[in-house]
This record gives C-alpha cells, structure tokens and sequence, in this order.
C-alpha cells in the first residue's frame, strides 16, 4: 500500500518522483518498459526552450518559463549534462519578419528574459554556416541543449536514494476502486494506493480513461487545480532525426530554428551536449503509439529542410537515424489536474514538446497539487538529499585526473567503448545503482557507450560480457531493451553434431 503511484517513468513521472520524496510519504513509479525513459523521453531534440513559442497564459507557457530556470539549478544538484548555448529563430526573408516581432512579443509577454532580434551581420557572426537567404532571427540567450538520458535516470536516482520505489516491466491492464483509494494492476503485481498519478506519455488517454470509467461523483478540492472526466484523445505526433558524427557537431554553435508553424517548430540544427550535430524532426500525426521507425519520405523532408536554415549540413556524416513520437492533444496545451469526479486521479497528460523543459516544473507543480490533496506534510529538515552523484565522464577529463582514478580502480583503464571513451568502470558503476541498467540500451543511456560512429559495432559483445559477469547471468538472458529482445539465442558448439563416442559435456577426446 502505498501513498501515491506514479505511472510512467519518463521524465515527467521521475521529476514528480523526485519532488515527492520531499514529503513524507510512500512513492511507487510503475513503468511498463524494463528501464526509465523509454518513451518520449529517449527520443526528442534535447533542447532546454526558452518559451517564446507558447500562447500566453497557457500552462504550457507558465512550465516552459519556469522548468528553463529550475533546468540549470537542477542539473548543478543532479549532475547531468546541460549547456546554455542560446538558441535562434531565423527569418529568411522580409515577408516573413512580422513572424519574428510576434516570436519576440509572446516571449516577452511570457516572461523570457534578454530576448532580442539580431539582423543579418550579427547573425552572421554568431553562426557563420547561417543560410544565405536569413534576413534575420530572434535571439534566445537561455535556451539550452541537455543530455534528456541524463536527465531522467538522474531524476530517478535521486528520487531512489530517497526511497521511492520502482518497478519495471509492469503495463497496467486494469484498475479497481478501493476504500482507501485505488488498485492497479500491473504486471503480474497488484498495487495500491491512496492517489495515482497518469505520467504515461502515449498512453495517457488509455489510463486516464480506465479510471473514468469508474468515477464516483466525488467533490473536487478548491486548492486543487482540476481537468475535466471527459475522454481525452492523445495522439502521437512522430518526428523524425538524423543524428550526425561528433565531426560534425561544431557546424552550428547554437540551436538553429526555423520560424515555427502549426504544426511545431520545424526542423532545427543543434549541437548536444555528447558534441553531436542532431537534425530534426518532422512533424507527422499517425496513429500507431509503437511506430518509431523512421521512413524515407520523413528523413528527406528533413534534409531538405534543414538547409533553409543553415547551409551546407555534413548529412555524409550521418551515424544513425531515429524517430520519437510526442504525445500531441488537439488544444495543445498540457493536461495537468485532478481529474473531476475521479478523487486522487492526477492527470499530467498532453506533455509534448516543450515537456522536457517543463520537467522541473511539472514535477514541482502536481507534487504540490498531490500533497495539498492527500494533506502530505514534508519531511523533516535535512532528511531529503537533493543531490546525486553523477556518472564520470572520461570524454571530459583530464589525463591527470584519469590517472587518478585509474589507480582508484584500474577498470577505468579497460576502454570498452572507444567511440565515446567509456570504460569497464562506468559500466559496472551504472550496473549497480538504484535504478539499476540491466540493459545494454540501459547502459547505452547512463554511460553513452554504444553511440559513437560505429554504434556498438566494437563494444557490444564486450557490454554483454560485464553484464553475464556483474548480474550473474548467461548470454542469453542479456536483452537490448528488456525481455523479447535477447541477443544471443544459443550457443554453436551447443548446436553441432556430437561425433560418436563423445564424452559427457560434449568433449570429444
């Protein structure tokens, strides 16, 4: 029985985790995946908005504003990578200036700080491979690039070390009402708890509509912000990437936008924080919630878009290709209350770009509206660690001081990943925490191994190999992505002909 039950363990579930573990209560996240951030969250732009694109009043515009600011405070408690390069909105041509004045305005009436419009000279000195054609763009100091990876299991970590609990490969398929409150059934596991949270990305009209279904009437609190029982529709909204070689990641200095539309902000260049160039994404509404593939049409719309912006994008140095799906609500503003009629059903629903800026914020926010509801009082003064050892980095460190930690710990001389210089250290280290990466995409995430140019061409079969070793094991229990995704389906000398005479165990002498 626990307090409250977090559904979803993207970055919105772990951010509201975390704030939660300031209070005095019993936390579950239950997570359908075998890891954190295996939705939106692991495929999205990894961009920090400044929240000049959000109608005014939205509360899409109050969380851009606010989780850019908590963005840089948190990761200096967290330890995860976030840099403030500023971001560009580029006109490329007169008619459409009026564009910029109204970008401008709408920042301005929401609260960005520093905002101001650059012309064509000083564009140009800011980004010298800006396109030809710009005439102009409105210059965003505080927006910013983020590792989201990073982010997320930084969040969870923390929210782990103050005793929330996770749970993983556990979709739910059904709810009960209970005297107390609620029973959700997921995985092969029945949990309970006074207040649920729905953080499930894709999947928030399908939850959000389980518990409807079994609303009582019950009175809402006027302390409490509410959203309506009504069916809420969710669809995904797929944006497609490229993702290019670290050769390439200096191409632009700053995240490069187009002049958003309808349908988002267009195609963007970015460097990120691992010295990549990222390019993307479309922008297309489907209906499938697992279709994350890409396509040729998505990937051309991309290149031939990106070059409106900014010219002569190394595409050559494309090292892998990926595609993300937001979680898209015909009003395009977040779902985020208790639902009417549904007590201690929290909807944070509709979380679409900009939701990973918001994080810091969001997990602010429906804390709050959950301890105010279930009337939580914090714990005592100095009893929650704010903070969190990171992963190192050896991509940042100094020889000297990767020497030292050689003679900590010798594995940090062992490179399993040579694109990325990620050691067997970092490995066994991300293996043992809490959440633990049971996973080669698990590790993929808390370390970088695997991401480099080759892709895991070279460091694969040596991951699998710490991973039998550390989680005790055999090869073919070490999945990708947790269970159906094993590598290894056998053995070959298990599957050779055994000569006549063959001694038990199959030797052969």
């Amino acid at each position: 029985m626990y307090d409250v039950v977090i559904v979803g363990a993207g970055v919105s579930g772990c951010a509201i985790a975390r704030e939660l573990a300031r209070y005095d209560a019993s936390v579950c996240v239950i997570e359908r995946a075998e890891d954190v951030c295996c939705g939106t969250s692991k495929a999205n732009s990894a961009i920090v908005h400044a929240g000049f694109d959000a109608q005014p009043g939205s509360l899409m515009a109050k969380l851009n504003v606010e989780g850019n600011r908590l963005m840089y405070e948190w990761a200096r408690e967290l330890n995860f990578a976030v840099l403030p390069v500023g971001s560009l909105v580029v006109c490329v041509s007169e008619e459409t200036r009026p564009g910029l004045d109204e970008l401008l305005a709408r920042g301005q009436a929401n609260g960005v700080p520093d905002l101001r419009i650059v012309e064509r000279d000083e564009l140009l000195a800011m980004e010298p491979n800006i396109a030809d054609e710009a005439v102009a763009a409105l210059w965003a100091p505080t927006g910013g690039i983020v590792d989201p990876f990073g982010l997320t299991v930084a969040l969870a970590e923390n929210a782990a070390a103050n005793g929330v609990d996770f749970r993983f490969n556990a979709a739910v398929t059904a709810v009960e009402r209970t005297s107390a409150g609620w029973a959700v059934h997921a995985g092969d596991d029945v949990v309970e708890a006074r207040a649920v949270v729905n953080a499930a990305g894709v999947y928030a009209d399908e939850l959000h509509g389980m518990f409807v279904a079994l609303a009582d009437g019950s009175p809402a609190s006027e302390a409490v912000p509410t959203v309506a029982a009504e069916p809420l529709q969710i669809v995904p909204r797929k944006g497609e990437y490229y993702l290019l070689d670290t050769t390439a990641g200096a191409h632009v200095r700053h995240t490069v936008f187009m002049l958003p539309t309808a349908m988002g902000k267009g195609v963007l260049v970015s460097p990120t924080v691992h010295g990549n160039l990222i390019v993307g994404p479309t922008a297309t509404d489907i209906e499938d919630k697992e279709a994350v593939n890409t396509t040729p049409a998505g990937l051309a719309e991309v290149a031939s878009k990106c070059s409106l912006t900014v010219k002569d994008v190394p595409l050559r140095e494309v090292i892998t290709t990926f595609a993300g799906l937001r979680a898209h609500q015909e009003k395009h503003d977040f779902v985020i209350g208790e639902v009417a009629g549904t007590r201690g059903l929290f909807d944070c629903a509709a979380i679409e770009s900009p939701g990973l800026t918001s994080a810091p914020a969001i997990g602010v926010m429906v804390s709050s509206m959950v301890a105010t509801r279930l009337g939580l009082a914090h714990k005592p003064e100095g009893s929650f660690d704010p903070t969190r050892p990171g992963v190192v980095n050896l991509a940042i460190t100094s020889f000297d001081d990767w020497d030292e930690l050689c003679r900590q710990d010798s594995k940090f001389g062992n490179i399993i990943c040579r694109c990325c210089r990620v050691s067997e250290a970092q490995i066994v280290d991300v293996i043992h925490r809490n959440p633990a990466a049971t996973s080669l995409d698990a590790i993929k995430r808390r370390t970088g191994a695997t991401m480099g140019r080759c892709q895991g061409g070279f460091c694969t079969p040596k991951i699998m190999e710490i991973l039998e070793r550390e989680l005790g094991v055999d090869a073919s229990e070490v999945t990708k992505r947790g269970p159906g995704s094993e590598l290894v389906v056998g053995r070959n000398k298990d599957r050779l002909p055994q000569p006549a005479g063959a001694l038990e165990g199959g030797d052969a002498r």
